[in-house]
């Protein structure tokens, strides 16, 4: 499975059993501008491919009433795929690092426009970190498993940021040292 759309729904559905359109209502509050759906029939898509797979299932006797809801919940299956698919994500990340590094080798030649691409890389990391929302006073709905996901969330771009940052002033060095060397 390849959308990041129904591995984030899966997760919802790990993290409360909910229905459609609430876990639609619930995707957007919490993924906000890192991933967001094309619309509320994309949750019910997602939801159908999920359920197909064996990673979701309805939970029996949700569907009574004059507007019934199916309920969906996580199998087994989907909780041991959930956590296989969130660590490979720490490889893809640094395959995504591994390409910049390999892309900005190509420039070598030129170091003064590699050191161009720094600047540039280095302000959007920093217009990034200045978008990110510092933790509120009372979390993201006030529940303890929201604000200790805030704090996650803001300590692990606090650290990315400044490692980011140092790696940048290492490259610097080297592109300077290099273009010294070509004079």
């Amino acid at each position: 499975m390849r959308s990041l759309v129904n591995w984030a729904l899966l997760g919802l559905v790990i993290d409360r059993p909910s229905y459609a359109y609430e876990l639609a209502q619930r995707f957007e509050r919490t993924y906000e501008d890192a991933l967001s759906l094309s619309s509320v029939s994309h949750a019910y898509l997602a939801l159908g491919a999920l359920t197909e797979r064996g990673l979701i299932e309805e939970v029996p006797g949700t569907r009574s009433g004059r507007q019934p809801k199916p309920h969906y919940r996580a199998t087994e299956a989907g909780i041991e795929q959930y956590r296989d698919w969130l660590v490979e994500q720490i490889g893809e990340e640094r395959q995504r690092r591994r390409l910049f590094v390999l892309g900005l080798g190509a420039l070598t030649r030129d170091p003064s426009t590699a050191l161009q691409v720094l600047d540039r890389f280095e302000a959007v990391c920093l217009k990034q970190a200045a978008g990110t929302p510092l933790l509120s006073s009372e979390g993201a709905t006030g529940e303890p498993s929201s604000r200790l996901i805030e704090r996650l969330l803001n300590e692990e771009n606090r650290l990315a940021v400044g490692a980011k940052l140092e790696w940048m002033r290492y490259a610097r060095e080297e592109l300077k040292r290099l273009g010294k060397s070509r004079r």
